[in-house]
């Protein structure tokens, strides 16, 4: 069982301009790595100097350009015992676990068994969104998935984006609603500003609502036909896009998770590797966090 309080006692990265300033730890999101296995992931979060990941207990098939098998941390107890050596012997852990969602005529008990996987793993968060239209359901789902994670010591977080949450002013009302310590905000910058969201508006809330940030860059108006097949395929490295992140990473407490959402697929495509389409994304959120404003 993790506890709510936990301390976190990972790896962090000092900045050369301001000397003793701990900088917000940095992981890599799963969409960044196009299916990869999660002992690789945790391969090349180590090798990149990145302390956490976050992942889902089985890939996402949109794209697969490197050919990998099919996985399943669900499934597959041996996986699940190799991701832990590796994480331990490599120093990095689970910060965000993926794929949990409300769904019209769905118990949200079907998920109990995943967080069970989540804690053998030694994971602490999860994503929910909703795919439930209706806001006081989707709360209600919300709220009964936040209290099914609290009896285990894990958190919850949503984000704003498509499906029911689509502001923050829609967020809050969620948070409100669901009431529970371990529950807060997922800010996904593409999804966040894209919507609507501005520097101003997160400037006034409580920092503390804010509980795991997935950070890219990308134009403020898309050159997409569909929204989330840029979503999915093709982000920016941060500070390559319009995105206002240098002001925004100056609002985030120092304990929140800043991990790295850029699916990269015209590199990919390009024949890139997984380490060198992630590492300018790393150095460049080390760049943004080592000068943020105090």
């Amino acid at each position: 069982m993790h506890s709510l309080d936990l301390i976190f006692d990972s790896t962090h990265y000092l900045s050369e301009n301001e000397g003793a300033q701990v900088m917000n730890e940095l992981g890599i999101e799963r969409l960044s790595v196009f299916g990869m296995p999660p002992v690789e992931m945790v391969t090349l979060a180590a090798d990149l100097g990145c302390s956490c990941i976050g992942i889902g207990l089985t890939p996402i098939r949109r794209y697969n350009p490197h050919g990998y098998s099919d996985w399943s941390l669900r499934d597959d107890p041996r996986l699940r015992r190799e991701m832990s050596a590796a994480m331990r012997d490599l120093g990095v852990r689970l910060s965000l676990l993926e794929g949990f969602g409300v769904v019209s005529g769905q118990e949200m008990d079907r998920f109990a068994r995943d967080l069970d996987i989540l804690c053998e793993l030694g994971g602490e968060r999860i994503n929910v969104v909703s795919i439930e239209p209706d806001l006081a359901r989707a709360i209600a789902g919300f709220a009964k998935l936040a209290e099914m994670a609290q009896a285990r010591g894990l958190l919850v977080s949503t984000e704003i984006g498509p499906g029911p949450v689509t502001s923050l002013a829609s967020a809050l009302d969620v948070v409100r609603g669901v009431s529970l310590p371990n529950f807060s905000l997922l800010i996904d910058t593409m999804h966040y500003f894209r919507f609507g969201g501005t520097v101003e508006g997160l400037g006034v809330i409580d920092p503390s609502l804010i509980g795991y940030v997935q950070l890219c860059d990308v134009p403020l108006i898309s050159t997409f036909k569909s929204y989330m097949d840029e979503a999915f395929h093709e982000r920016m490295v941060p500070g390559e896009g319009e995105l206002p992140l240098q002001a925004f990473v100056s609002l985030l407490p120092k304990d929140v998770v800043v991990s790295l959402e850029v699916p990269r697929r015209a590199l990919a495509q390009a024949g890139a590797e997984p380490i060198e389409r992630v590492r300018p994304c790393v150095e460049a959120a080390r760049s943004l966090l080592s000068h943020r404003r105090l």
